[in-house]
């Protein structure tokens, strides 16, 4: 294996020495530090014209190194591969060439049997606690483990969006070996890994970007979590390019999540970099996904037959929140969107793929764009992931806010639905445990800042509108807060656990047997609306045969007609919620409550 050569950072040249660079435009001057021995040699590097800082020399892998950039500053590199002493500290040259990869026929998956487990690395104890789950994923029928931010971020415990170092592992999490083996282990296994990466901001603590390289963000251009990453400059452009082929090459993994790129405002370079990532690849499957909350169907879907898509798929928070509004109720906040018909909104999503596909939202904010055209597969499901569980107040788990039959069918729509399912750590069990917004700053007023700010974006909601009420939210710099939320896996083993882990690997056994084969080619036929909170939905698949779904997630039972059943089988339901919807006469069929059916209907 060989490095992934890059303009930035610290490349070993092969006999002992560097070569270091360092796009600095707003410094006439840049001196290179290193550390030997605890001695710091300090060498001027030479500026070029275009902002530039280079320097080779010696400075064999593992010597630790950084760049003064005035006499009161100096700062790590942006493109390290290694830190010691967190965001603030040493970078180390790196020879990622060394590592001994076994599974080296591994070419990936195709996107279409994808089902997508998200996890955080820290709350399940590291690289290599990872590693250790990786048996019983794949066991239970996960395809693919998605990966939380995993690059530096201050402090020993984050969700990894307030990362400054795109391209090192955080060493709270192992070294970027022990990636590399997890990576490597889940390929022995038939599982992808995916990593969610950040490049629309920065964090506030350890982004030194400002001082020496001010291009790197538009003023013009707001974020919630600050300036917008200036992408369109070419410099900063492919700095994010090769972040994202440093991943996939150098730590060989299968997919690439990019949050909120709604932020970054340039789909012109989204495409580039979609582009660029495919014209690198040879015959492997590698995977990238979207979370847009513009809902952009123009970035996903092919470029033209035969080519790769621009991206798989995005994240469909209309799933989710349609569906949650259905199942729990809430309407505050975002929720606020689909409380006028939650059922309605579900249809739409089932059978175009967006809720939203240029209507105005309850902020009169038009968002969308038509996504009928697109397939199934162009849209992750979930019922949680680490924003819609950890952005509640005190992290609620779905299972503390529904009963476990309302679960059951929900988690069954999930799985047997064409859209690519994801689940989040803990849910294969029902986990009870919160997962709760967590961080570890110690730089001055930035943790009071941190919570007085987390307290404050719930002042809104009615359970929230004192002070007090306010103050009982968890403090994120707390450690206790991030122990919260560390799954226990002790639950699985208790009855109604079991019961719900044995319902997920069940429903994906039968995905893998009856929905997978028939994705590739598969289109939506369209949904409709049944009763409050009940619907009918309708996929030609692959192979021709249609998939049906039935979901009543109410207690009353509707009406409903069914007149295919005799041209096919049901493959998911009970029998007497089948022969309640199967009657001699179609018109008099029901669909009890709390009901999930599923058929395939051979087409004549």
């Amino acid at each position: 294996m060989t490095m992934h050569r890059m303009p930035y950072g610290a490349e070993p040249q092969g006999d002992g020495t560097t070569r270091f660079a360092l796009w600095a435009p707003d410094r006439e001057t840049v001196t290179l530090e290193l550390d030997r021995d605890g001695r710091t040699d300090r060498l001027p590097m030479q500026a070029e014209a275009d902002g530039w800082h280079r320097l080779t020399t010696a400075a064999p892998p593992g010597t630790r190194y950084r760049y003064r950039i005035d006499p009161e500053l100096a700062v790590p590199d942006p493109a390290s591969r290694l830190q010691e002493g967190d965001v603030h500290g040493w970078s180390v040259v790196v020879d990622a060439s060394g590592f001994a990869w076994k599974n080296t026929r591994w070419r990936g998956r195709p996107w279409h049997e994808t089902v997508l487990y998200e996890l955080h690395v820290g709350v399940m104890g590291g690289f290599e606690a990872v590693t250790r789950e990786l048996p019983r994923l794949a066991e239970l029928g996960v395809t693919a483990v998605q990966l939380m931010p995993v690059n530096e971020f201050p402090g020993s415990r984050n969700w990894g969006y307030d990362g400054v170092l795109p391209y090192a592992p955080d060493s709270v999490y192992g070294t970027p070996d022990a990636l590399r083996t997890l990576v490597d282990t889940a390929h022995g296994l038939g599982l992808m890994v995916f990593l969610d990466v950040v490049y629309n901001h920065f964090g506030p603590d350890g982004n030194y970007l400002n001082a020496y390289a001010s291009d790197f963000f538009r003023g013009d251009v707001p974020t919630p979590w600050g300036e917008a990453v200036n992408v369109a400059n070419p410099v900063v452009g492919d700095f994010f390019v090769h972040n994202a082929l440093y991943w996939i090459h150098e730590f060989r993994l299968d997919g690439l999540r990019f949050d909120a790129v709604h932020a970054l405002s340039d789909p012109a370079w989204l495409r580039s970099l979609a582009r660029r990532v495919h014209a690198s690849l040879d015959a492997r499957h590698v995977h990238l996904v979207l979370e847009n909350e513009h809902n952009q169907a123009s970035l996903l879907g092919p470029w033209a037959d035969g080519e790769p898509p621009r991206f798989d798929a995005q994240w469909n928070d209309d799933f989710h929140n349609a569906l949650h509004v259905m199942l729990t109720g809430e309407t505050e906040g975002y929720y606020g969107n689909y409380a006028d018909d939650p059922a309605g909104h579900l249809a739409r999503v089932l059978g175009e793929g967006f809720a939203y596909q240029g209507e105005t939202t309850i902020h009169d904010t038009p968002r969308g764009e038509p996504s009928a055209q697109l397939p199934p597969t162009a849209f992750v499901s979930f019922l949680q992931n680490h924003d819609q569980v950890g952005n509640r107040a005190f992290g609620d788990r779905l299972a503390t806010l529904i009963d476990d039959a309302v679960y059951d069918d929900a988690m069954a729509l999930l799985l047997l639905c064409p859209q690519i399912p994801m689940l989040f750590m803990g849910e294969e069990w029902r986990s009870r445990t919160p997962f709760l917004f967590f961080v570890d700053h110690d730089a001055d007023g930035l943790a009071d800042a941190v919570r007085e700010g987390r307290r404050a974006e719930f002042r809104h909601f009615a359970a929230f509108q004192d002070e007090a009420a306010r103050a009982r939210i968890p403090d994120p710099n707390d450690e206790a807060t991030f122990l919260a939320s560390r799954p226990d896996p002790a639950e699985a083993a208790q009855d109604r656990h079991a019961a719900a882990l044995e319902l997920v690997r069940s429903l994906l056994a039968l995905r893998r047997i009856e929905i997978v084969p028939r994705l590739h080619g598969a289109r939506a036929l369209g949904a409709r609306v049944l009763g409050p909170k009940a619907f009918v939905a309708r996929w030609q698949m692959g192979d021709g045969q249609v998939l049906a779904i039935y979901g009543n997630l109410d207690a009353a039972p509707v009406p409903a007609q069914v007149t295919h059943a005799t041209r096919g089988r049901w493959i998911w339901g009970r029998a007497s919620a089948i022969s309640a919807l199967e009657t001699a006469d179609p018109h008099q069929g029901v669909l009890n409550g709390h009901t999930l059916l599923a058929h395939l209907e051979r087409v004549p």
